[in-house]
């Protein structure tokens, strides 16, 4: 699994202090992108937090994911939380080190005053000590709270003071990105009173099933005002993978005003495969967000939902034209970005995805719309690095694909050959992954080059009548 060291630096550590002048949170930032381009220590709030228990717990319960492993709990696992600034509200976001569970606390306007909110993405320090302070805090007094360096500072920092080294593997950043684009399959399925929303959470297991590292899914269905477990997915059941990863909203519970919950589109109530599903908490001023992926020990970087955008030049030229006309918004509107690029809302929506995989959009389900952010680290290397596209990429360049003249694809790889066809827009293979997922987790690398060939050969996308082959294959 191919990994780099990442280098976080800050100015000081994080700290919540008392004075005088009353409580503070001081939220250290490290670089980042701004309006202005790459900041070491951009600051994009100084103000107050009109909840101030309720935004403490949300926010350990980010760091809580991040340093979390739901899988394999032995390995290491710690990633600073990722904060943007949208103009209007901060997000803070966190992915946990198996690749499975993605969080995110929204802060939105009315939970915050006092102050304008900056715009742009950067790292922000949790340590040890500012989350015991955090776990401490009690009483409703105001909060300060700032995001970047105090006024004082921001002209006197002669260089970072803390450096945190944690490795940030493809397949973690693969999954940060995959999380975002899955989520825009997702519709509302569930909402519960806070009262409802209580009883339910509290009730899920806290650890997996026999103490082992990670529990199988199981499926709720909205039953009157609550969620009732069922053994099997019936009509409008929706998929709870690993009841045990949704840990981290129980230090929340206390300040919750309700739960939704969140699942695919239009899936087939009798399908036996688990799904991914989001469960979102809401609270004064602030919403919490936690996104399971389908099983507990399968993290998100192989669902593959993604793939096809990232196979085409055309969606890549899209992406970067549409990347200059993003400027940090809270809620990205397609049709304003289809009539400031020229492109149709399709083309747009094939833009965002590919920009969604490399970390430059995320996804508010609660609005859904895309939220605009740049994160910290280059998270395009894990799409120039996706196994099952670089796979399907030396496919073609060896001339693999070749066509019968009826339709069908013959893909040669290794000493096998597997034909792939395309049915209602959607292409199918020989291949054992087909047979295993359907379809369910992206296409395969031979439908991949296919659907690569097929765009190489014919300017409207069709499959052709004629036989074409672009070399030896192999």
């Amino acid at each position: 699994m191919t990994r780099t060291a990442h280098t976080v630096a800050y100015a000081r550590p994080s700290a919540l202090t008392s004075s005088a002048a009353g409580r503070a949170l001081g939220l250290e930032t490290g670089g980042g992108l701004t309006p202005v381009g790459a900041e070491a220590h951009p600051r994009f709030f100084a103000g107050f937090l009109n909840a101030p228990q309720a935004a403490a717990r949300a926010l350990l319960a980010v760091a809580d994911v991040a340093a979390a492993r739901y899988y394999r709990r032995t390995l290491r696992a710690s990633l600073d939380p990722v904060v943007t600034g949208n103009g209007d509200r901060l997000r803070f976001e966190s992915f946990s080190g198996c690749c499975g569970v993605y969080a995110r606390l929204d802060v939105l306007p009315e939970g915050l005053r006092g102050a304008d909110t900056g715009h742009g993405t950067t790292n922000v320090d949790v340590n040890h000590p500012l989350r015991a302070a955090l776990s401490r805090l009690t009483g409703d007094d105001p909060l300060h709270l700032r995001v970047g360096p105090d006024e004082m500072a921001v002209t006197t920092l002669d260089g970072p003071v803390v450096e945190k080294k944690v490795p940030l593997p493809d397949r973690w950043l693969r999954g940060f990105a995959e999380s975002q684009v899955i989520s825009t399959g997702f519709d509302l399925r569930a909402e519960l009173s806070a009262a409802e929303a209580v009883r339910f959470l509290r009730s899920l297991p806290r650890t997996a099933p026999g103490g082992g590292s990670a529990g199988g899914p199981v499926w709720v269905v909205p039953a009157g005002r609550t969620l009732r477990p069922t053994t099997r997915p019936v009509p409008g059941a929706v998929c709870l993978p690993g009841p045990e990863r949704l840990a981290a909203l129980q230090g929340v519970l206390r300040h919750a005003t309700g739960l939704r919950v969140y699942g695919p589109a239009g899936a087939a109530p009798d399908a036996a495969a688990p799904t991914a599903s989001a469960w979102e908490v809401t609270l004064p001023g602030m919403r919490l967000t936690l996104t399971l992926s389908p099983e507990a020990d399968r993290g998100f970087s192989g669902e593959g939902g993604v793939l096809e955008a990232l196979a085409t030049d055309e969606a890549a030229e899209d992406a970067e034209l549409i990347s200059v006309l993003l400027a940090w918004e809270p809620r990205i509107d397609p049709a304003d970005l289809a009539e400031q690029s020229g492109m149709p809302v399709t083309r747009v929506r094939a833009a965002l995805a590919r920009l969604g995989t490399a970390g430059r959009v995320g996804y508010d389900i609660a609005d859904a719309a895309y939220f605009h952010r740049e994160l910290p680290y280059d998270a395009r290397r894990a799409e120039r690095h996706n196994p099952r596209l670089v796979a399907a990429r030396a496919l073609l360049d060896a001339g693999a694909v070749a066509f019968d003249g009826s339709g069908t694809a013959l893909v040669a790889s290794g000493e096998r050959r597997y034909q792939v066809r395309e049915s209602g827009g959607a292409l199918s293979c020989t291949c054992q992954w087909w047979a295993d997922y359907r379809g369910r987790r992206g296409p395969c690398k031979h439908a991949l080059a296919t659907r690569m060939a097929l765009r190489a050969t014919t300017p409207d996308h069709t499959t052709p009548n004629t036989a074409v082959t672009t070399g030896a294959a192999r």
